[in-house]
């Protein structure tokens, strides 16, 4: 994790099982105990700050994790988090991934536990904030395509979790949404020096904040729609100071720079 002093993950503590807003605003945040970007040095972060409530089926995709983490269904078998939201590379049967629900407490959520975690080869906490984690059985849910490149990286994006929905906030039950700025590398790096380009874009309201990830939303899409209307995830959600802080956007992984080595991870798993 780097410099946590300043720059934290979005993750949230595992207890926080209503987790479901995602703020669309400068910062990202993590999903482990202890390592979130939405408060104090040490606290976990928080959601989506400044959105809006998501529709049931609006984004199928979505997947909650119960390590306080958010992420998508790169295949029926296989979600797609970040880094930081697991521990290493093995067999684990620890997580539960829910799906299929905006409501965390709907009676129709599908509930399905991992078998296999697949950390990115090399992660030391800088960059690089991608893992797999391979399902015991397929969630029947559309899945969410990865950008093969960076062509994607410019206009608007789109955010959704179910993490806090301001700095120091609280997990949530609904799943919220929320629209961001594209940043370029440049513009960023003023406000984050350590930015590692090439691996990490950013994105948000630089000049008045408002709209972000926080605590709880760590590992989910950043995602944007392609010239043939789909939906194609550009970014995951890692980390930021705060959450919607003005001069503070969030921070992404660059799905696009990870795409073959995310691809063939997802192979080596069955997938």
């Amino acid at each position: 994790m780097k410099n946590t002093t300043r720059h934290l993950k979005r993750v949230t503590a595992a207890a926080a099982v209503t987790l479901a807003a995602f703020s669309l605003s400068p910062s990202a945040a993590s999903a482990l105990p202890g390592g979130g970007s939405g408060g104090p040095a040490g606290e976990p972060g928080t959601q989506v700050v400044g959105g809006t409530p998501a529709e049931q089926g609006e984004f199928p995709f979505m997947v909650r994790l119960s390590m306080g983490c958010g992420g998508s269904l790169l295949t029926q078998d296989i979600v797609l988090t970040a880094a930081h939201c697991v521990d290493g590379s093995g067999e684990n049967t620890g997580i539960t991934a829910t799906a299929g629900v905006v409501d965390l407490e709907d009676s129709a959520a599908v509930e399905v536990n991992s078998t296999e975690v697949l950390q990115a080869p090399g992660y030391d906490g800088t960059g690089k904030d991608w893992a797999l984690i391979k399902l015991e059985k397929p969630i029947d849910q559309p899945t969410l395509p990865i950008a093969g490149d960076d062509s994607l990286n410019n206009g608007d994006f789109t955010i959704a979790g179910w993490g806090a929905d301001k700095e120091n906030g609280d997990q949530q039950r609904y799943l919220l949404k929320a629209q961001v700025p594209f940043i370029d590398d440049a513009t960023c790096k003023s406000a984050y020096p350590n930015l590692v380009e090439g691996e990490e874009l950013c994105a948000g309201k630089l000049d008045t904040g408002g709209v972000d990830t926080c605590q709880g939303d760590s590992g989910g899409p950043m995602f944007r729609k392609d010239d043939a209307d789909k939906w194609v995830q550009v970014g995951i959600v890692s980390w930021g100071d705060g959450c919607a802080r003005p001069g503070k956007p969030g921070v992404y992984t660059e799905v696009g720079t990870f795409a073959a080595d995310i691809k063939k991870a997802a192979d080596s798993l069955g997938g």
